[in-house]
């Protein structure tokens, strides 16, 4: 089944919805993680992850090029037929639903730590979810302008941040650059799952006017982030050192906190942080359950993707509390990072090399 609906997204839309969906709730965690895996060498381990991004996001991007006006849960039965096709797009959706229902219970548990103490953790992951789940009802052309206007309001606010804790900065503290330690692999995997949201580019490929600048706009939307997730580990390290982020459960958080606007306009920044994240949270969520619901509609044929926006909600509600605690949370997210791996870069790459060389391809006038 092909793809109906006009083909209406620029570059420049393609690339905000790469920004502002890989830029999610992670953002709090991840230099905790990233210095846990090579303590120093944090850095490097988060280029290492955005390299392995890169393979799966080119190789999406060459498998939506090859096969015009289809997304991963069409071509899939051309290249390796419709058994192990729909094994895969099954695999798919429930890796997606998966990872918004981790998302919104992340959500729920940094904002009842942090903010609303006494608010109970299942009411701001429903109402998360809920947001998400209205956004999701949209067309694309809605869900575009969405994250066209809100990824500057996520990037310029952390880029602000970052920049300002650079004054506080030690530069030792970010010495040896190399520091291998026995965490590094599943470390590695972890850093790699927040990239993850690259993939949502796969539905997206068809819908753009001109489906050869998907390139540019690819290596844009992952650039960008990922340029602010390395400036995110650098100067946390550099501010805290490698042995204090270690004891710190949010470390971006603890970094906006120490962070302060020149002639103390504002003493702390982590009010203001914890709104541009809040928006962050909202923009990856509404791009997984897009992801979701879209992908449940192409595989099943059906002509309206709303048909399973509120059906998935008690499943994703369920499955965001089933951790009793944030140790098995993040146990849990671990796992998440693992398999996504296996989904969003070792299966594109398998397929890009499959379809090369039994020489499949789609129609040119298939969009």
């Amino acid at each position: 089944m092909r793809l109906r609906e006009e083909t209406t997204l620029s570059g420049i839309e393609m690339a905000a919805i790469l920004i502002s969906t890989v830029i999610g709730v992670a953002i709090l965690p991840f230099p905790l993680f990233a210095v846990r895996g090579a303590g120093t060498g944090a850095g490097m381990l988060t280029l290492m992850a955005i390299g392995i991004t890169l393979i799966g996001l080119l190789s999406v991007i060459a498998l939506g090029l090859r096969f015009p006006g289809q997304s991963i849960i069409q071509y899939g039965a051309q290249i390796i037929g419709r058994p192990a096709a729909a094994m895969l797009n099954a695999l798919l959706i429930v890796f997606y639903i998966v990872l918004t229902a981790s998302a919104a219970r992340e959500f729920g548990t940094v904002v009842v730590t942090s903010v609303l103490k006494q608010t109970p953790i299942e009411a701001t992951v429903i109402i998360m979810l809920l947001i998400a789940a209205i956004s999701a009802r949209k067309d694309l052309r809605t869900f575009a302008n969405i994250h066209l206007f809100y990824t500057p309001i996520i990037l310029m606010p952390v880029l602000l941040i970052v920049c300002l804790s650079f004054q506080n900065a030690e530069p030792l503290y970010l010495l040896p650059i190399f520091d291998h330690t026995p965490q590094i692999l599943s470390s590695l995997l972890t850093i790699t799952a927040m990239f993850q949201g690259f993939f949502i580019i796969t539905l997206l490929i068809p819908h753009m006017r001109q489906q050869s600048k998907a390139w540019v706009s690819g290596l844009s939307g992952l650039g960008v982030a990922g340029a602010l997730y390395l400036l995110i580990i650098t100067s946390t390290v550099a501010v805290f050192g490698a042995e204090e982020v270690k004891e710190l459960l949010y470390p971006t958080l603890e970094l906006a906190k120490a962070t302060n606007l020149p002639a103390n306009i504002m003493e702390r920044l982590d009010a203001a942080f914890i709104s541009v994240w809040v928006t962050a949270v909202f923009t990856t969520l509404f791009s997984n359950y897009y992801f979701a619901v879209h992908a449940l509609k192409q595989w099943l044929g059906t002509r309206d993707h709303r048909l399973f926006v509120f059906f998935l909600l008690p499943f994703l509600m369920l499955i965001a509390m089933l951790p009793e605690n944030v140790l098995q949370m993040y146990e849990g997210i671990a796992l998440i990072a693992r398999g996504g791996f296996v989904l969003t870069v070792l299966c594109p790459v398998l397929l890009l090399a499959i379809a090369v060389i039994r020489g499949k391809r789609g129609a040119a006038d298939a969009h």
